[in-house]
Formats: structure tokens, C-alpha cells, sequence
């Protein structure tokens, strides 16, 4: 019998999800309800899924529903676990809420699937923790990256022994003027909301780093800046013409390279202007307005329990999309280069995140000639990691994984855990242990 999943948020991330199960998965998964808390959004997803020949599915407003008798904020969400009895609950509603719904669905009986991060702060994360031991379900975190088959290239071949024992890693990833600058249109650019690039984005970049080096953070230092979006950076540019959103703002709105016109893309159009009326949430908001609390230029050192130092790098306004990671070892160094397509995230159907243009992976061995290491091929998105993680997440009941790539609420913890660590580093001006923050045994 199928699996039943319900799915809470329904943004453009969970288009991913429902999409995969109702297409590729109906043999071992089926889809029951949507929650969230716009009825226009509810009603896209309905309509997507009939587009798709799938029968329309009940949906349900997160914090009131007219068959709830309870008092909680999450009422309605309850009722959907009530009424539909999922054996497990997909959450991709924005991340300060992610603990609301994950420590609900844990104490309904449900296992959870998680979008990145899992939260975004010490307190919300511990809350995770204690219902998951309290409850003993599972949650799983989608962290994609981990399934593209040249980091899974990159644990096999540091695992191996290839540059013996890491010492160091030096990380730089990339954002371009169209993924990095879509951050600070939306609700990611209030940190309360995201908890800043830092655990939002680079939650997938500490996550790998911990599953290369098969070791866990020990200290944290960190230093951060908003340099290119926001007014104020724009002004010190030279900047005059300034609008507060795309729609409605004018001939300074055309003249944007950066602007994001909701009205000219079918999806945006029906899932978030359209949607406007009931929650007052702008996803056209100008990157060059007021209001923004997340930086766009980071710079981590972290040391690891294994002894190694990362140098990390992160910038949300580059020219090209990618990443380059070095390790230094005992025995040489390994050099990596991914370049992936530009995109809008939710922006329409052709949209595909972290869709591959180049990938390398150089072996340097100490006394020895340069290696170009074979890297399998992979399709989808985040650099093909994404049907492999569906195929995991939905799929047969899978063999056992030599990489371990399914992550758990740990994994989880441990990925946010640095980048909570550097906001306080940055707040702080000092080195800080992760222990301090929250302990995991």
C-alpha cells in the first residue's frame, strides 16, 4: 500500500515535492492533503495537481479550520492529521516555522520530511530534539547536494584516503545576480525569518563539509556585512530612482535589472501576487529598498572535531553560480570546480536550481602528476542530486547506502548549528564553541 503524505507550505519549493510524488512515485506514495496559510496558494496547488491529472486533494488553512475544535495555533494543520491520518508530513513553509510543524506532526504520530534548514536557532533546534526523543519518530532533511554525484565523488575519494589525512578546506560559493539577489526579495531577508544566508543557504554547504570530512563543528569564528543590496549600499553607489516592489513601481521598477515582475510569469502570478490579498506578503519586494537584515558578504573559519580548519566564503551577488572547494591533506590536495546555470527560485516552469554547466575534480598527489578524477554523470537539479533524493524519499524501500547520504534531524542540528554559531560570532566579535550553543551527544 502506498505511503500517505501531507504537505505543509505551499510555495515553490513544495511544487517539487507533490509534483515528484503524483508523476514519478504514485506506486509507493500518495498524496492526501495540503496545508497552509493562504487559501489562493491552496488552490494553485490543487489546480497543478489536476493539470497533472490528479484528483484535487482537501486542503486546509494552518491556523483555523471551521472542522477544528482546538485552541492551538495550529488548528487546522491538526485537523489535516485528524482527518487524512498521513504517515508522514512534508514541510516547506518558511523556516522560523518549521519547528511549529515538525514538533506537531511528531507528537501526531508522523514521521516528517523537512526542507533545509530544519530551524534557525539553538532554542527552536532543541525543541526538534526533545520531541523527536520524546516521540521517537524520525525526520528527515532534504539536503539534495549530498545525492550529486560529484560530492558523493568527493566522499568516496577523501573517505578513500586519496590526500590521506584533511587538514584544511578553503569553500567559496557563489551566488549570482539572480539566485543570490532573490533572497532579498522575499521573506529570507528578515533574519527572524531565515535566521540569514548562513543557515538558510549555507546549511547545504556546512552539511557537506560535515559529510566529507565525516566529522562534526567544534569552534566557530565569523565576520559578515550587508555591502551590495539594500538602499543604503545602493545610494553610496550613486543610486536615486527607488521603488518599495516591482509591481507598481514604476518606470524605476522597469529600469531594474534586479526587479522581478510577478505579472509576466503564469506561476508567480497565481501563487503570490494573486495570493496578496490575503496575507499582504510582496515576493517582488526591490533588493534596493529598506528592511533588509541579512548579509550578503560572509567569511566562517571553523575548526572540526577531526582537527581540520575550514576557511569558508559566501557571496550573494557574484557574476557566475557555483562553488570551488580545496582540501589539503597528508598526502596532497584536492581541487574542486561546479558551475551551475543561473535561475530564479520559484520563478516559472524552466526554473531548475543548481542545473550543471561545468564540473571538475582535480587529484594533486604529493610527488606525483595531476589527476582528472571521472565524475558520473548525473541529471535534475542541484547537480543531479535532486531525483536521487526523490528516488530515496519516495521510492521502493532503498538498500542500504554506502555514503549515508538520508539526513537525519542530527544532521539536521549539526548543519545550522555552524552558521547559528557564526551569527553570534558576527553579533559577538569572538570565537565561538558549538558545544556552548547546543551540546549533541
Amino acid at each position: 500500500m502506498p505511503k500517505k503524505y501531507a504537505l505543509v507550505g505551499t510555495g515553490g519549493r513544495a511544487i517539487f515535492f507533490y509534483t515528484a510524488i503524483v508523476k514519478d512515485f504514485a506506486h509507493t506514495a500518495s498524496l492526501v492533503a495540503f496545508c497552509d496559510t493562504n487559501q489562493t496558494r491552496l488552490d494553485y496547488a490543487n489546480a497543478r495537481l489536476e493539470g497533472l491529472g490528479h484528483p484535487r486533494i482537501p486542503t486546509y488553512l494552518a491556523f483555523s479550520n471551521s472542522t477544528s475544535t482546538s485552541t492551538s495555533t495550529t488548528g487546522g494543520f491538526d485537523a489535516m492529521i485528524r482527518e487524512t491520518q498521513p504517515d508522514e508530513v512534508i514541510i516547506t513553509t518558511i523556516d522560523r516555522t518549521h519547528n511549529i510543524y515538525i514538533t506537531r506532526a511528531l507528537e501526531l504520530a508522523c514521521n516528517v520530511i523537512t526542507e533545509k534548514p530544519m530551524t534557525i536557532d539553538a532554542p527552536r533546534c532543541r525543541e526538534i530534539l526533545s520531541a523527536v526523543e520524546r516521540t521517537a519518530k524520525t525526520v528527515r532533511v532534504t539536503f539534495n547536494y549530498r545525492y550529486a554525484p560529484h560530492n558523493t565523488k568527493i566522499h568516496s575519494l577523501l573517505g578513500a584516503g586519496a590526500i590521506g589525512t584533511v587538514y584544511s578546506v578553503h569553500f567559496e560559493w557563489l551566488l549570482n545576480t539572480q539566485h543570490g539577489a532573490d533572497y532579498f526579495r522575499r521573506w529570507h531577508r528578515d533574519k527572524r525569518n531565515s535566521g540569514g544566508l548562513l543557515v538558510h543557504k549555507a546549511t547545504h554547504h556546512f552539511d557537506l563539509v560535515n559529510f566529507w570530512l565525516r566529522s562534526r563543528p567544534e569552534s566557530v569564528v565569523a565576520m559578515g556585512d550587508l555591502r551590495f543590496y539594500g538602499r543604503e549600499n545602493a545610494e553610496r553607489r550613486g543610486e536615486t530612482r527607488f521603488y518599495g516592489r516591482a509591481f507598481g513601481g514604476g518606470e524605476a521598477a522597469r529600469g531594474d535589472p534586479f526587479a522581478l515582475h510577478l505579472d509576466r510569469n503564469q506561476q508567480l502570478k497565481a501563487m503570490y501576487l494573486d495570493a496578496e490579498r490575503e496575507d499582504a506578503y510582496y515576493r517582488d519586494q526591490s533588493v534596493f529598498s529598506d528592511g533588509i537584515s541579512i548579509e550578503d558578504t560572509m567569511g566562517v573559519m571553523v575548526r572540526y572535531r577531526s582537527g581540520a580548519v575550514l576557511t569558508y566564503s559566501l557571496t550573494a551577488y557574484a557574476p557566475w553560480e557555483g562553488f570551488r572547494v580545496m582540501f589539503n591533506g597528508s598526502k596532497g590536495r584536492l581541487e574542486v570546480e561546479v558551475v551551475e546555470q543561473s535561475y530564479v527560485n520559484s520563478g516559472g516552469e524552466q526554473s531548475l536550481e543548481g542545473a550543471l554547466e561545468s564540473r571538475s575534480i582535480l587529484l594533486r598527489p604529493h610527488f606525483g602528476k595531476p589527476v582528472e578524477i571521472e565524475i558520473p554523470e548525473g541529471s535534475g537539479g542541484h547537480g543531479g542530486g535532486d531525483p536521487e533524493l526523490l528516488n530515496d524519499l519516495f521510492g521502493e524501500t532503498p538498500g542500504d547506502d554506502p555514503y549515508r547520504r538520508a539526513a537525519s534531524h542530527v544532521d539536521g542540528a549539526l548543519s545550522i548549528l555552524t552558521g547559528i554559531a557564526a551569527n553570534q560570532s558576527m553579533r559577538t566579535g569572538q570565537v565561538v564553541h558549538v558545544d556552548d550553543i547546543l551540546k549533541i551527544d
